[in-house]
């Protein structure tokens, strides 16, 4: 049977109108180009049910499949880096969420600005006042039609990356980096895997509470964890690494990477 010229330049049409209709997969990769140090933030502030979210989305794909909550330092979604490292993860094909979680109230960044007191302050902003505000930026997620969320904390916020995952949260996998006032039982609620990135210097980690917590992933909590140490950085690493030094550098991107694969692995 002979076909006609005719047919083969329809036929060759439509096979091209189908496949370049299709959308390109959000991968979670590991480009090197995916994160940024400096710049202008991309993303865009929201108001959901009355909290205040930054909002990131990948620009190189459609309908993402894992969302990613992210939870700042004391310094909140105000400071430049927590923004620029929530855009990359929308680099990396993450729908990312930045809730302001102390609701325009972040610590200075100078921790001795006169009239700033740190105890104040955190017992200010403990878990009863800022865990309604997570669940609305989980619920913002969620309401895009994305059911596979993780958790990625630092400093303070690497705290609430294990309170996240207790059970009934809608949060599958967490990354910590540098956590403080991290207790006991929190680390002992988890039900979804959790990556840790720990500093050389961290006086809120010490060696021994290091020990201590991989102590509780190895012997009291059935899920899979990771915890790695980052020599020559200190306590903020993952957010504020002095990127002129090689080892910082090294660290901050290698911690930011270590969350893409968890996640990547495991959502």
């Amino acid at each position: 049977m002979r076909t006609s010229l005719t047919s083969l330049l329809l036929w060759g049409a439509a096979s091209f109108t189908s496949v370049s209709a299709q959308e390109p997969t959000c991968k979670y990769g590991d480009d090197p180009n995916i994160i940024a140090h400096t710049g202008t933030p991309v993303g865009s502030l929201k108001t959901y049910q009355g909290a205040s979210l930054y909002v990131s989305e990948p620009s190189s794909c459609k309908n993402p499949s894992i969302g990613v909550i992210y939870l700042t330092d004391a310094f909140g979604i105000q400071f430049v880096n927590n923004k620029l490292l929530a855009d990359s993860f929308a680099r990396a094909g993450f729908f990312a969420v930045a809730p302001d979680m102390f609701e325009g109230d972040p610590a200075p960044f100078d921790l001795a600005t006169p009239g700033f007191n740190a105890t104040e302050w955190t017992l200010l902003h403990n878990p009863t006042a800022i865990t309604p505000i997570l669940n609305k930026a989980i619920a913002y997620i969620q309401s895009k039609g994305i059911t596979k969320i993780a958790a990625t904390g630092y400093c303070f916020g690497g705290r609430y990356s294990f309170r996240l995952l207790a059970a009934g949260t809608g949060v599958k996998v967490a990354f910590s980096a540098h956590p403080s006032l991290l207790e006991d039982s929190e680390i002992l609620a988890i039900t979804g895997p959790i990556s840790v990135a720990a500093a050389e210097i961290d006086a809120m980690m010490s060696p021994a509470r290091r020990s201590q917590i991989e102590g509780f992933l190895a012997n009291n909590v059935s899920q899979p964890y990771q915890v790695n140490l980052y020599g020559g950085t200190a306590h903020g690493f993952a957010t504020r690494g002095d990127i002129t030094l090689p080892e910082q550098k090294f660290g901050k991107e290698a911690a930011f990477y270590q969350a893409v694969r968890w996640f990547s692995a495991w959502a």
